[in-house]
């Protein structure tokens, strides 16, 4: 009889410790989680140089898969705790043209796998991503570097660039957001003379950089919401929902003349040696 007893005694142990295995395994199920962005409309570029010397960059349809991608895994990266895409960019020999810093950035394909499909202000346009900066040295002074984590960037037509004469279609960006010292700072074009011709605007030299604007609240370590609305003449940029910048100016009028596409990552801004950053993305979506 005390046999019996203790053999139901340890079944039901037994049936204790599969359960709590069980709830355990469950558990271990919920904390894997994904981000939230589809990538097949972006392309990325990477502090990694390509087998021509030139920076590395994966477009679609093959940057879906990036998470298997030997060369992307250390600087674009999903972490499943956080349900997030991380991206980790420090200085390398990888930089683009008219830059001296290096990045882990998306760059928007309206058309996936076509930079010459682009829109306008008059188009109107929309970008929301849920970030937080995960990791960031400090530079000599003790302050943060600093990080470009969205941007809209110009672009020349085919014909507007070989009526300047240019050998490229680059222009220069009209919004680059930055994670500043734990604040979001924005920063856009001005042109020096509003009297300007349509011909004169394309030069890059006829537009020069505002004061800057940084929003109040400071997001620190945190995790933030972005979103740039663009429509004809106007641009505004909203944290967290709650505060707003508007641009809405003869400068905002006057871009119209240029297509644009947005980015979105870690564009980092220092060639500090042993400095870099990784931000991560947790949503990111745009619309047209």
């Amino acid at each position: 009889m005390t046999s019996l007893i203790g053999q139901t005694q340890q079944a039901e142990k037994d049936r204790s410790e599969v359960k709590k295995e069980t709830k355990k395994k469950k558990k271990r199920k919920k904390k894997v989680k994904l981000p939230n962005i589809d990538l097949s409309h972006w392309k990325v570029t990477l502090p990694v140089t390509n087998n021509k010397g030139k920076p590395y960059e994966i477009g679609p349809p093959e940057i879906s898969d990036f998470a298997s991608n030997e060369i992307a895994k250390p600087y674009m990266y999903i972490d499943s705790t956080k349900g997030a895409i991380v991206f980790h960019a420090m200085p390398t020999a990888s930089k683009t043209k008219n830059t001296k810093y290096t990045r882990s950035e998306l760059r928007e394909q309206m058309v996936p796998g076509d930079n010459n499909v682009n829109w306008t202000f008059k188009d109107g346009a929309y970008m929301k991503g849920k970030i937080q900066m995960d990791e960031v040295t400090r530079d000599d002074d003790g302050k943060y570097h600093r990080v470009i984590i969205m941007q809209i960037h110009g672009r020349l037509t085919n014909e507007q660039r070989d009526l300047i004469g240019e050998d490229d279609n680059n222009a220069p960006p009209i919004l680059k957001i930055y994670w500043d010292k734990g604040k979001v700072r924005v920063k856009t074009k001005v042109l020096k003379n509003i009297n300007a011709s349509d011909t004169q605007i394309l030069l890059e030299d006829a537009w020069d950089d505002d004061e800057g604007f940084n929003f109040e609240q400071e997001v620190g370590f945190r995790k933030f919401t972005l979103e740039v609305k663009v429509s004809d003449g106007k641009m505004v940029i909203v944290l967290n929902g709650n505060e707003h910048k508007v641009y809405e100016s003869i400068h905002m009028k006057k871009w119209g003349i240029f297509e644009n596409y947005f980015k979105a990552g870690n564009y980092f801004q220092s060639r500090d040696k042993g400095a870099y950053a990784k931000v991560r993305f947790y949503e990111l979506e745009v619309s047209h």
